[in-house]
């Protein structure tokens, strides 16, 4: 029997503890500090058994999953790496930045265990045990940060295991990982953020900024919505990395001002150019680090019962609907409803739908 520990049983390590359950030959402990999230993984069946004791959940493990905030993880090795474990265990996790940890585990020449660092490049605009799935690895990549001695067979083993989740497992150096997620998503983030701030303090002065800034405005800058203190761990923890790549940002605003300063209009179309043709190239619905939102909006009368109309034909039609958003509703003014789905799939289908009952949608 193969038996896999999972620390953190949140959205991405109760998504694994999905996707492990209920195989043939292996048993999902979960493990946490709280009596009451104990209970819930138990009682949802995300997993076989659960405990609060790190001991019972690690020691006798074939895979440990460390599914901890970032800010955690090195004293969570720790912790493990003066445990009994099984010879031959295999310590994994799920941050998005891999050089720390990875120093961490190699700094504590762990003896017949193995760490090797992951990184599922998933996720939901959701959180919690609640909104775990085992479909949310499907198609996404699932990075793995082997140390250069890692055994062929170890880091088998776990690519193996990973098979379940239906995502594409990607080898990749910790450092080499730090520096491309940094720039592709921790960087994003930075400007995000910083972009939204600067419009807050515009706003103070004149709210029509804030009224005006909707639509594309809102939709570009959503991700300055993500979870502060989670985010506090990854940048600081990544901080060497973003340095350098805010440096080079700096060259890139620069750029434009100085293309702006001399009226280049030939240069600023270059520019736009080149980024529409690059992006043009990139994967379109294939998961990745800032999870793709898949929303439509539907002008509707304010009638009794429209709302509940609409609910009604997506679901009749089987169409997973995740949320719904009232934008605006008044009288003798067109509402204006925000759908939002799981899925690109879902989304297609649910415009066909609308769009064949008499509903005027949009993108």
């Amino acid at each position: 029997m193969t038996k896999i520990a999972i620390f953190g049983v949140g959205l991405i390590g109760g998504s694994l503890a999905l996707c492990f359950k209920g195989k043939p030959g292996i048993t999902v402990v979960g493990h946490s500090i709280r009596e009451s999230s104990v209970a819930k993984y138990v009682d949802r069946g995300v997993v076989d058994y659960a405990t609060t004791s790190l001991r019972e959940a690690a020691e006798d493990a074939d895979f440990i999953f460390l599914c901890v905030p970032v800010g955690n993880l090195t004293q969570y090795v720790r912790e493990l790496s003066e445990l009994e474990l099984k010879p031959g265990c295999i310590i994994t996790d799920v941050g998005s930045t891999k050089a720390s940890v990875a120093a961490c585990a190699r700094g504590l020449g762990l003896k017949g265990i193995t760490f090797i660092g992951g990184h599922p490049m998933a996720g939901s605009e959701r959180s919690g045990v609640e909104a775990a799935s085992s479909h949310l690895f499907e198609n996404a990549f699932y990075v793995l940060t082997p140390e250069v001695g890692t055994s062929d067979a170890e880091l088998g083993r776990l690519t193996e295991l990973l098979k379940l989740t239906k995502a594409h497992i990607v080898h990749v150096h910790p450092e080499e990982h730090d520096e491309i997620v940094g720039a592709i998503s921790h960087l994003p983030h930075i400007i995000a953020v910083a972009l939204v701030n600067q419009i807050r303090r515009y706003h103070a002065s004149n709210e029509l900024y804030g009224t005006l800034a909707a639509g594309g405005f809102r939709d570009i800058t959503r991700i300055a919505s993500s979870d502060p203190v989670v985010w506090r761990d990854i940048l600081v923890n990544n901080r060497g990395v973003l340095l350098g790549l805010l440096k080079d940002w700096q060259e890139e605003t620069a750029h434009f001002i100085e293309m702006l300063e001399k009226e280049d209009g030939e240069g600023i179309e270059q520019a736009f150019m080149e980024s529409g043709q690059f992006r043009s190239q990139l994967p379109e619905r294939r998961k990745g680090m800032i999870h793709s939102i898949y929303e439509c909006y539907v002008d509707v009368p304010d009638h009794p019962g429209i709302i509940g109309r609409i609910a009604t034909e997506l679901g009749n039609s089987r169409i997973n609907l995740s949320n719904i958003h009232v934008i605006e509703s008044r009288e003798d003014v067109p509402g204006v409803l925000r759908l939002s789905f799981r899925t690109q799939d879902d989304l297609d289908q649910a415009v066909d739908k609308l769009g064949e009952n008499g509903f005027s949608v949009h993108y």
